[in-house]
């Protein structure tokens, strides 16, 4: 079986999200802002999480070594939410998303987190641009966005969505070195 990169940061581990966390994930992607921002994925139980992980996660992770990562407390281990580099049908190039339970709102670990994602993209994935969406009602998504270096560039609609969400990106700046002036 292959293994994929874990990150860390000062409080927290980010691991792929396995066929393990399904109990986790049926939590998060019922708690009332996943559902709100993000829309029902149709994962009430289990087994539904277990087939949400197997089929909509665990491929990409296994093609591109990059996806889905479970956020984990390191002093508890408490799974807290979710951060990722995602290659979504039907749109152009990697977009990072993000979604935490609420009881971890407001502590600074979607920052943390997606600081660390950001980082692996470019430095150990070679990613030179970076999208992300989010809903125009959703302040708090956006703010991290900006947060992360993204700026806005348009309104986009997803495919199979009637209503269009905001776009960012981020785009890696490649420094030319400038020789120096001999005297």
């Amino acid at each position: 079986m292959k293994t994929y990169r874990n990150f860390s940061t000062e409080r927290l581990t980010l691991r792929p999200t396995n066929i393990g966390d399904a109990a986790f994930i049926v939590d998060l992607l019922n708690s009332p802002l996943w559902i709100q921002n993000i829309g029902d994925r149709n994962v009430y139980n289990i087994s539904d999480a277990e087939t949400f992980v197997k089929t909509k996660m665990l491929p990409q992770l296994e093609v591109l070594g990059y996806g889905n990562y479970t956020v984990i407390r390191d002093s508890d281990e408490a799974l807290m939410g979710t951060v990722g580099l995602y290659d979504r049908a039907g749109t152009e190039g990697i977009d990072i998303g993000f979604a935490f339970l609420p009881q971890y709102f407001g502590q600074g670990y979607a920052l943390e987190s997606a600081q660390r994602t950001m980082q692996a993209a470019v430095q150990e994935f070679g990613l030179k641009i970076i999208g992300g969406y989010t809903l125009p009602s959703n302040k708090a998504s956006q703010k991290l966005l900006e947060k992360l270096g993204l700026k806005f560039v348009d309104m986009r609609k997803m495919p199979n969505d009637k209503e269009e969400i905001m776009y960012y990106e981020y785009r890696v700046v490649e420094v030319l070195s400038v020789p120096k002036k001999v005297n």
